[in-house]
């Protein structure tokens, strides 16, 4: 496994990780970091006993836009100095509320390579995009050399964080498949695939059989939305897209339904709910993931694609809103023979998530904003 796939397992774990930007433990620019998603008190103190340094807070341009410290300025992720004791749930707060935060005894800079690295491994792993760090020389620190030596403490390059980062090549493996009768279609197929590091499982669900099919496959791709696909949320129409391209694959003849794992727009779960917070305040959907320190949308459908082309499916109709979609699949050099809308119901709780879709990510939904929903 890479280095960095490693750290970032050991984030995920509530790990300290060691960020260098070369491969020399005792080279300048080391830190020692941990991510705010899950931070405890013993890890704090663990940061603060290893480093006469102070303890720097490391958040995403995004995340400092939302602060007010970027001043129109280049947008760069930024490093800020923690005064005082702080505990973890008031670091959580300045890495997520929304309020006035005063910059006077921030002690603000640029985020260093490191912290960019340890930034970048948070994001990749869909934790909250804030990491906490000290700079220590590693071969100066008895504790952590020996934290290092048994394992205890991984140590990754700036240069394998970036590698990983930049290797967008997705490998995906066909896993299992077996047919599970639905309400809307009974003859489905379910089949699952897994990306290479183990991170992330896919589902393609085949209705119907495949010689009935039409020439240009019906596709939906789907991703997974727990509130709105399990429960039936009130604040997005998932649920109803999901269950609507079912019967659109039910009266077509068959289709394919393919359903990613990347929640919340690709933030995670945890994430997701922090955001449904931030928008009960007031903000949109779109600035609370910005709120967050996450992008407008965080999605990749080339896992999509893949399973497109791992089906064989070459032409489709693609039952979507979204123009990203059709570019990718697209770009993926499968052919979009035609586009079909797919419509949920409006209601009080989901109509600033739909405006925001629309007007501020170009999303086709101009007719159900007007009240016109062919499909109802």
């Amino acid at each position: 496994m890479h280095e960095a796939e490693r750290g970032l397992f050991d984030l995920h774990q509530g790990r300290s990780l060691y960020v260098t930007t070369q491969e020399r433990l005792g080279a300048k620019g080391g830190i020692l970091l941990a991510t705010v998603d899950g931070l405890t008190s013993q890890t704090l103190e663990r940061l603060r006993r290893l480093s006469a340094d102070p303890i720097r807070l490391a958040i995403t341009h995004q995340r400092a836009q939302a602060m007010g410290l970027t001043n129109g300025e280049r947008p760069c992720d930024i490093s800020l100095e923690l005064k005082g004791e702080t505990n973890p749930e008031q670091i959580l707060r300045l890495s997520s509320a929304t309020g006035d935060f005063s910059t006077n005894a921030l002690d603000l800079r640029t985020a260093s390579a490191a912290e960019v690295g340890g930034l970048r491994l948070a994001r990749l792993g869909r934790l909250l995009p804030t990491i906490v760090s000290v700079r220590v020389e590693a071969n100066r620190s008895l504790e952590l050399l020996n934290a290092i030596e048994v394992g205890a403490v991984l140590v990754v390059t700036t240069a394998q964080i970036d590698d990983m980062a930049a290797n967008t090549r997705l490998d995906l493996a066909h896993v299992s498949d077996g047919p599970v009768p639905l309400e809307e279609a009974e003859n489905a197929n379910f089949m699952l695939f897994r990306e290479a590091n183990g991170l992330l499982e896919h589902l393609a669900i085949l209705i119907g059989n495949r010689e009935r099919w039409p020439d240009s496959v019906p596709v939906r791709i789907h991703s997974a939305c727990l509130t709105g696909d399990l429960f039936g949320s009130l604040r997005c129409d998932c649920g109803e897209q999901l269950r609507g391209s079912l019967r659109v694959f039910a009266a077509s003849g068959g289709g394919v339904l393919l359903y990613l794992s990347q929640e919340g727009r690709g933030i995670g779960l945890g994430n997701k709910l922090r955001a449904y917070a931030l928008q009960h305040e007031g903000l949109d959907t779109m600035d609370a993931d910005g709120t967050l320190g996450f992008g407008p949308d965080e999605r990749r459908y080339d896992a999509a694609v893949e399973m497109l082309r791992q089906l064989r499916i070459e032409k489709v109709q693609l039952l979507t809103n979204n123009p990203e979609k059709v570019r990718a699949v697209t770009e993926g050099g499968i052919q979009v023979v035609n586009r079909q809308p797919l419509y949920g119901t409006l209601n009080r709780h989901n109509l600033p998530y739909v405006r925001a879709k629309a007007q501020r990510a170009g999303h086709w939904l101009g007719e159900m904003l007007s009240g016109a929903t062919p499909d109802r």
